[in-house]
């Protein structure tokens, strides 16, 4: 059903299990206690990359609606439904549509957008003035102008109308697309006589574009984006995330600049972890989008006054939402463009010597007010205040208080008491709805844990997949898992790109699950150990089997005659090879 994906697009799912279970951030993820048993030490995890959820207490895992559904008491609807409210989802746009036409809809969108963004590349290579603007002006590579997908809008007004209609996409998917608009002479396109840059989802899918104006017209706007459709929305869409996000886990943080261009010129210049919030204000969203790849966001806005104001407004932001913010300062009220012009290491030793977002707002606040009055140790304090509340660590307060209490002159304590009023209260949890407890099956949950563990080390370490061999498919508890076992004794030692693996696709909440294990229990040790352990989780796992089986056999024997009972040995015979032969 197409809302499920428009629900998760717009939600976070630390932010559905935080109101019922208390999270905090360890590492890449944030752990909790199991809501599902009485334990002291947190076994349950949540990953805001991979969008899941696993209990390592009871088994248990999958995505925002699998825990909704557990926690209180709901069938697949019910979840649909509390989770759409949630997100602002009017599901009748689905329900009206009929059974799977939300999502056809959705794919026409897709593809009109697509085409339209070959359709821009297609003329830019026609237009004189905007290609010496790229290439000559801004100086960007053709290699980055086609990783980008840079184009240019005709200037006469129904170009790509025309261009999309022969393809047969009616004025109501194209205006649904943000692609065209109504002006007084009929239907147009939205965009005349622009720089395209096309704007993309995670995932790497045209969702809408910006459009940069050629000229320095006074009384045109600079920059218009696609307004907000179905696809696209400014306040969650980060700019280059799709291009950027395996750079900003590898360095283990991303830099966030203001504009598309910035972003272009950053990609040129080799740092690839650079992403932009494209003409929008910064929300909670954006930073919790680049937060599922790294905790560590370095900032750098324009050093205008604009650019100033929404800079601080971040500050408290980033502390909502518990990512580390830095704030990069260029030298010289520069850009990131510009000073990558100047010299592209002079970008780089900028974003090395970034200041914490705090120690800069001190700065900025100390060298605007006069801390010595007493009107401005109160304004001083209470823009400091109110940021140091939403630190997470009380150590990392006591010292921001120490200090504000140096600069100003003030007595800690009092600084203290004030900080105390503004404080404010943590989110209550919801009440888990009154629904019968959850069993466990300790032996169950055993059994799955025993192959789980091993096929989470298989999956992400191919080298170790000889181990596979030995095993049978319904020495596994789950289809879930057999179909995991199966694709990987298929694959071999080969590595594996699991978003061009079709067999993987519908259980692809399993395969995150099986990831994220990985990273929460092996992601550190060394080969011998995981050898060691994947050669104790296949002994452990063919023992068991071997041992229920012949269970069954010594039932199956009290009642059989002499004409049955042979193969009945020779099957414990086979089991007892098995056994033998299991690290073969």
């Amino acid at each position: 059903m197409d809302a499920v994906e428009d629900i998760k697009g717009r939600l976070n799912i630390e932010d559905v299990v935080a109101e019922y279970v208390e999270l905090k951030r360890a590492g890449r993820n944030f752990k909790g206690l199991s809501p599902f048993g009485n334990e002291k030490t947190p076994s349950f995890v949540v990953s805001p990359e991979k969008q899941i959820w696993h209990d390592f207490s009871s088994g248990r895992g999958g995505d925002m609606f699998t825990f909704v559904m557990e926690l209180e008491g709901l069938d697949f609807k019910g979840a649909l439904e509390l989770l759409a409210r949630k997100a602002g989802v009017d599901l009748a746009q689905y329900r009206g549509q009929g059974s799977g036409d939300g999502g056809k809809h959705k794919e026409r969108l897709y593809a009109a957008l697509e085409l339209a963004a070959k359709f821009y590349q297609a003329q830019f290579g026609k237009n004189q003035t905007a290609l010496e603007y790229i290439f000559k002006k801004r100086r960007f590579s053709k290699e980055i102008a086609l990783q980008f997908q840079l184009g240019y809008a005709p200037n006469n007004g129904t170009a790509l109308l025309d261009f999309l209609k022969k393809r047969d996409f009616s004025e109501a998917e194209l205006k649904a697309a943000g692609l065209i608009t109504q002006r007084y002479r009929g239907a147009g396109d939205m965009f005349r006589g622009r720089i395209m840059i096309p704007l993309h989802d995670a995932s790497g899918r045209v969702i809408g574009f910006t459009a940069r104006l050629l000229d320095d017209n006074p009384e045109a706007p600079k920059y218009i984006n696609t307004p907000a459709t179905t696809l696209y929305d400014k306040s969650r869409h980060v700019y280059g995330l799709h291009l950027a996000k395996e750079a900003i886990r590898k360095e283990k943080y991303s830099v966030l600049v203001e504009g598309n261009l910035d972003v272009i010129a950053s990609h040129q210049a080799g740092i690839r972890q650079t992403v932009a919030t494209a003409g929008t204000a910064l929300t909670e969203s954006h930073l919790k989008a680049l937060g599922r790849f790294s905790q560590d966001v370095r900032l750098s806005f324009d050093a205008d006054k604009a650019g100033m104001n929404a800079t601080e407004r971040a500050i408290p932001i980033a502390g909502k939402v518990g990512v580390s913010l830095s704030i990069i300062s260029i030298p010289s009220g520069k850009d990131p463009d510009e000073l990558i012009k100047q010299d592209p290491a002079l970008w780089q030793q900028a974003i090395q010597t970034k200041q914490y977002a705090l120690d800069w707002l001190i700065e900025r606040y100390s060298d605007m007010l006069d801390i010595a009055s007493a009107q401005g140790k109160r304004e001083f304090s209470d823009v400091t205040l109110a940021v140091i509340r939403d630190l997470p660590d009380s150590v990392e307060q006591d010292h921001y208080i120490n200090r504000i209490a140096e600069l100003t002159g003030v007595h800690a304590d009092a600084l203290r008491t004030k900080l105390t009023t503004v404080i404010r209260q943590a989110p209550r949890m919801r009440k888990i709805a009154n629904h019968p407890p959850i069993t466990i099956d300790r032996q169950q949950v055993d059994h799955s844990n025993l192959q789980n563990k091993l096929l989470a080390i298989t999956l992400l370490r191919p080298d170790l997949r000889d181990f596979l061999k030995p095993l049978i498919a319904e020495m596994l508890s789950e289809k879930s898992a057999q179909t995991v076992l199966e694709f990987l004794q298929e694959q071999g030692a080969e590595p594996i790109n699991l978003q061009h693996a079709p067999q993987l696709q519908a259980i692809s909440d399993y395969v995150k699950i099986l990831g994220l294990q990985f990273e929460e229990l092996y992601e550190s040790l060394e080969t011998l150990e995981l050898r060691n352990e994947v050669a104790r989780l296949q002994a452990r796992l063919i023992e068991r089997y071997v041992k229920h089986q012949k269970a069954l056999l010594a039932e199956q024997m009290r009642s059989s005659d002499e004409a049955t009972m042979a193969p009945l040995l020779e099957r414990a015979r086979a089991l007892d090879r098995i056994l033998h032969n299991k690290g073969e």
